[in-house]
């Protein structure tokens, strides 16, 4: 069965509104951006409002965190508190996944990020999240691999602790209940 990338009338409606409510709660993420272009490109890329909609729904919280000054487009991001919910305990892609003997995890980051549309953080954009507000307390998140790192095996993630962002690398078969991954989505 194929998945629909279409949201009701109904379903756009309530999540554009709760898109700007987020969006005017936290003006510091995206100061001199204005909530109507933004609207209007969303309303005009019903694909991007599905993969919005799959963020949402999977606890991610996206936000408009900045724009792309040549192109003009907008850059959301999961601004959850912490990494979100519905997308943790899973290993960082499916080659990962497919390694694991027992005990695989449901899914993988890569391959879960690809299905909704958006991509994974890299480790600057992480860092740049870090600057708009303090995330990942008590939890981790999976952020792009550097290929030479994963071709030996491994994968990267980060967190904030002691006030301080830390990027570290673990096994890309790896899964924990408190790691998970952030995306973002160009608008």
């Amino acid at each position: 069965m194929e998945k629909t990338m279409n949201l009701s009338p109904e379903s756009r409606e309530e999540l554009l509104n709760l898109l700007k409510a987020r969006f005017e709660k936290n003006m510091n993420r995206h100061l001199g951006i204005g909530w109507p272009d933004i609207q209007a490109k969303l309303e005009a890329n019903p694909e991007k409002l599905w993969s919005l909609s799959e963020m949402e729904k999977t606890g991610g919280e996206p936000d408009v965190v900045g724009q792309y000054p040549k192109s003009g487009e907008y850059i959301f991001c999961d601004c959850a508190a912490e990494t979100p919910k519905d997308r943790r305990s899973f290993c960082y892609d499916r080659e990962a996944l497919e390694s694991r003997k027992e005990f695989k995890p449901a899914n993988n980051a890569v391959g879960m990020a690809a299905d909704m549309g958006i991509e994974l953080l890299s480790e600057e954009q992480y860092r740049d999240l870090q600057k708009l507000g303090n995330f990942d307390l008590k939890t981790s998140s999976w952020v792009k691999t550097p290929p030479e790192i994963r071709k030996l095996g491994g994968a990267l993630f980060c967190d904030r602790r002691y006030n301080h962002v830390f990027v570290y690398h673990n096994g890309a078969e790896s899964y924990y209940a408190v790691r998970g991954f952030r995306g973002s989505l160009k608008v």
